[in-house]
């Protein structure tokens, strides 16, 4: 099988990479803006055109695509996660090779949900911020491309790899510098949110799995439980061996509030409002996974434990 892989560079597209070399059965050409891709093409600016004739003579059988980002602003967004998308769709519906579409999504497109609540995938997205919006214009666009095509909406990537800007990339590394230098409390806010963790390896064995499906539509890729970020700063805490006390910031999000593990800046010179858990989704998501289970035959194997202990052996390698 002949597989198109854009965005290999990135968090999740590095692991679905390392999944399908591993599978003998696939021959696997990565696509991307950095030198290492087998063929540098750049989505956003590249033209339908020119990505039509590459995929004419690879002819793949399965496209998938990682690509996107979760930084800047509205118009790079735009760019990235909805214009990149488009270019993909347009580039398919021309070519002859009639491949597959695996889009990779996300749980943001959904936006807030009701605390104690599992989100479905017919739920109606109501994203709470520009990623969000550009994210689920981009699964509208695959949905009405007429193709061949499944969007997973991956909900909170942990595991190894996480990037070190996320809420549980800044809440190892307050831990690592509180360690090195002897500190017996660590004070953190914005612990109450809930969010929906799932291993990045996990999640690249769902895509290999959709790749391999003949499932349409949307499909969620979660644990299927909600986790306490304090819940997870504890586990963290265990894992690394760090015998301080956790002390947790009390309060609403408000402009005076430090992001995890920074000091408290100067009122005069306050930061915009920024929510603990940079996503636009509140202070809950869970994923209803049944529809993985049925018909991706797809479960998550790794815990959440062995996730956050990936993240912290990372960590203290900066020690």
């Amino acid at each position: 099988m002949r597989v198109l892989l854009i965005g290999a560079n990135g968090y999740i597209g590095r692991f679905v990479a390392d999944r399908l070399l591993a599978d003998p059965a696939v021959q696997l050409t990565a696509l991307g803006r950095g030198d290492d891709a087998d063929v540098r093409f750049d989505l956003a600016t590249g033209s339908p055109g020119a990505l039509t004739r590459f995929l004419d003579a690879v002819h793949p059988g399965v496209v998938i695509n990682c690509a996107g980002t979760t930084r800047g602003g509205a118009r790079e967004l735009t760019r990235h996660n909805t214009v990149a998308v488009a270019t993909v769709c347009e580039a398919l519906r021309r070519s002859g090779c009639g491949a597959r579409l695996v889009q990779v999504g996300c749980s943001a497109e959904y936006g807030p949900s009701q605390p104690g609540s599992s989100t479905a995938e017919d739920a109606v997205p109501r994203p709470g911020g520009p990623y969000g919006v550009s994210k689920l214009a981009a699964t509208e666009l695959v949905l009405g491309s007429g193709l061949d095509a499944v969007v997973l909406r991956v909900f909170s990537p942990a595991g190894p790899g996480t990037p070190a800007g996320s809420p549980l990339g800044r809440l190892a590394e307050a831990m690592r510098r509180a360690m090195q230098s002897g500190d017996g409390e660590l004070k953190l806010g914005g612990l109450g949110t809930q969010r929906d963790f799932v291993d990045v390896r996990d999640v690249a064995r769902a895509v290999h799995a959709a790749s391999l499906s003949a499932a349409q539509g949307i499909i969620n890729i979660g644990s299927g439980r909600a986790v306490r970020l304090r819940d997870a700063a504890a586990t963290l805490a265990r894992v690394a061996g760090y015998a301080g006390a956790l002390h947790e910031l009390d309060g609403p999000p408000v402009a005076l509030r430090p992001a995890i593990g920074h000091p408290r800046p100067d009122p005069d010179h306050a930061p915009p409002l920024a929510y603990p858990y940079p996503d636009g989704c509140g202070s809950w998501q869970q994923a209803d996974v049944r529809t993985a289970r049925d018909r991706l035959g797809w479960r998550p194997r790794i815990t959440l434990e062995e996730s956050l202990a990936d993240i912290w052996m990372e960590a203290a390698c900066r020690i």
